[in-house]
C-alpha cells in the first residue's frame, strides 16, 4: 500500500514571482469581486427576511438567525439586515455596491443618511473617499437629523464611573465613561494640570515624549489627582456658579450654518449638544468654503457678557427648573436660539443648571413663554412641570374620584387614565 501526501496549493515559484504592481492588481480584483458577492448575500439576505424564512428555525427575526446560520455576532448582523433593507431604495448606491465599487463599510454608513440627503451627491464622494472619510461625513450628517437627539440622550445615559478598591495592592482603579464633549472638557483639565506643574517630578521627561506608555499614563494619574485637589481647596466656581475670568478650555466644532439654523448640513457632534455647547461661551467663528478651506476667521464674542450674567443672577438666583435648588455650574440658556435669530438680552436668557440645560437641549423638557412675559416648562409627553410643585388637594381627575397626583403615594394612581387640571384656590384676606 502506498500513500501519496499532497502540499497545499501556493502563489508563485520564486522562478516565476509576480511583480509588486501586479500583486496590487490581483488583490484590488479580488476585493471587487469580494464586494460584488456581499451585495448579491445582502440582497438574498432582504429576501430571506421578506418571506419571513427565519421562522422556520423558530427564531424571533433574521438577525438572530443569520448570526448563528452564519456564525457572526448578533450585533453585526443586525446591521447586515439593517443595511440590506435600507438598499431597497436606495438604486445609485445599490447598483455601485453590486458592481463592486463600493466595499461594505462604506455602504454600511451611507445607509444610515441618503434618505435625508440626496443619494447621488453621497455616492460621487465616496467613491473617491476611504471608508474612514465616509464614516465621518456620514456621521456628522446624522448629527443635524432629529434622530441626533436620541443618540445624544443615549450618550448621556450611558455615562458611568466606576471604582474598583484593591486594597492589598493599596490601589483604587477608576473607569469613567461620559459624553466626547465632556470627555474632552476631563483631557483639556489634565493638560492644564500637567503644563501648571501640578504632576510628579519623578517621571521622566523623555519617556513621555517617546510614546504614551507607562510614563504618559502615570504622568495623567498625577494631573488627576491635582484637579480634584484643586477642587477641594476651593478651586471651583463662585456662589453664582458664573466665572469672570478668562475662558479656562476652548472647544473646536465643525457645524454648518445652515444645519445650525434648521437646515441640512454637518455637524461634528449632534445639533442640540452644539446649540447647548454654545449657548453660553465665547465664540470664534471660522468661515471655510465647501472644501474646507478657510476664508475668514472672526474675533472671539462673548454671547453672555459677565454684566449679563450678574443680572441674570441677580433674577433667577440659581436654576430656573421647577424645584432644582443648584446655585453652582450654571448656564445662561437662549429661549429663543441665537443661531435661529434670539436676542443675547436679559428677556431672552435663564439660568440652567448643567443637568437641566442637558436635558433641555436633548429633548427632555421644554420652555415656552405666555403673553405675560412667564415661563413655562412642559414634559416632553407636553404635561406642563408646575413651577412650585403639585399640591394633594389641587388634582381632581375628570372623573372626580379620589385626588392623585405624581410624586405622592396614594393605593390607586391612574397615571394613563388621569387629566389634571390646576383648580385655583379663592384668596382669603
Amino acid at each position: 500500500m502506498s500513500a501519496v501526501m499532497s502540499r497545499p496549493a501556493t502563489g508563485p515559484t520564486s522562478a516565476d514571482p509576480q511583480s509588486i504592481d501586479e500583486i496590487d492588481v490581483a488583490i484590488c480584483r479580488l476585493v471587487r469581486q469580494m464586494n460584488a458577492e456581499t451585495y448579491r448575500m445582502l440582497a438574498l439576505v432582504r429576501e430571506f427576511d421578506d418571506r419571513f424564512g427565519w421562522a422556520k428555525w423558530t427564531f424571533r427575526c433574521c438577525a438572530e438567525w443569520l448570526a448563528w446560520r452564519c456564525g457572526i455576532s448578533l450585533s453585526a448582523a443586525r446591521e447586515k439586515v439593517r443595511t440590506a433593507q435600507a438598499l431597497r431604495t436606495l438604486p445609485a448606491i445599490s447598483a455601485a455596491f453590486a458592481a463592486g465599487r463600493l466595499s461594505y463599510s462604506k455602504v454600511r454608513a451611507l445607509t444610515r443618511v441618503a434618505h435625508a440627503t440626496g443619494e447621488d451627491l453621497l455616492l460621487a464622494y465616496a467613491l473617491e473617499a476611504t471608508a474612514a472619510q465616509v464614516e465621518e461625513r456620514c456621521r456628522q450628517i446624522r448629527n443635524v437629523t432629529p434622530e441626533s437627539q436620541h443618540d445624544a440622550r443615549r450618550t448621556w445615559e450611558r455615562r458611568s464611573l466606576n471604582l474598583w478598591r484593591n486594597d492589598v495592592a493599596g490601589t483604587l482603579r477608576i473607569t469613567v465613561e461620559v459624553p466626547i464633549e465632556d470627555g474632552e472638557l476631563i483631557t483639556r483639565a489634565l493638560d492644564c494640570a500637567v503644563a501648571a506643574g501640578d504632576v510628579s517630578t519623578d517621571v521622566d521627561p523623555d519617556a513621555i515624549a517617546e510614546s504614551k506608555g507607562t510614563a504618559w499614563r502615570a504622568q495623567q494619574a498625577d494631573a488627576l489627582v491635582a484637579v480634584a485637589k484643586a477642587y477641594l481647596d476651593g478651586g471651583g466656581a463662585g456662589e453664582s456658579g458664573c466665572s469672570a475670568t478668562a475662558d479656562h478650555y476652548q472647544v473646536v466644532v465643525h457645524v454648518d450654518q445652515t444645519a445650525l439654523r434648521g437646515g441640512l448640513g454637518r455637524a461634528d457632534l449632534p445639533i442640540d449638544t452644539v446649540k447647548r455647547l454654545s449657548c453660553d461661551g465665547s465664540l470664534i467663528t471660522l468661515v471655510e468654503d465647501e472644501n474646507g478651506t478657510p476664508l475668514d476667521l472672526g474675533r472671539k464674542q462673548r454671547t453672555v457678557s459677565t454684566a449679563l450674567k450678574r443680572a441674570l443672577w441677580s433674577r433667577d438666583r440659581g436654576c430656573s427648573f421647577p424645584g432644582c435648588h443648584r446655585k453652582r455650574y450654571l448656564d445662561a440658556h437662549h429661549l429663543h436660539h441665537w443661531a435661529d435669530g434670539g436676542d443675547t438680552s436679559l428677556e431672552n436668557l435663564t439660568l440652567l443648571c448643567t443637568h437641566h440645560h442637558r436635558q433641555l437641549h436633548e429633548g427632555g423638557f421644554r420652555i415656552r413663554r405666555d403673553t405675560d412675559g412667564a415661563l413655562h416648562f412642559e414634559r416632553a409627553d407636553g404635561r406642563a412641570i408646575p413651577r412650585f410643585g403639585y399640591r394633594l388637594d389641587d388634582m381632581v381627575d375628570d372623573e372626580n374620584t379620589s385626588p392623585s397626583a405624581e410624586g405622592f403615594r396614594t393605593s390607586m394612581v391612574r397615571e394613563v387614565a388621569a387629566v389634571y387640571r390646576i383648580r385655583s384656590r379663592s384668596k382669603t384676606t
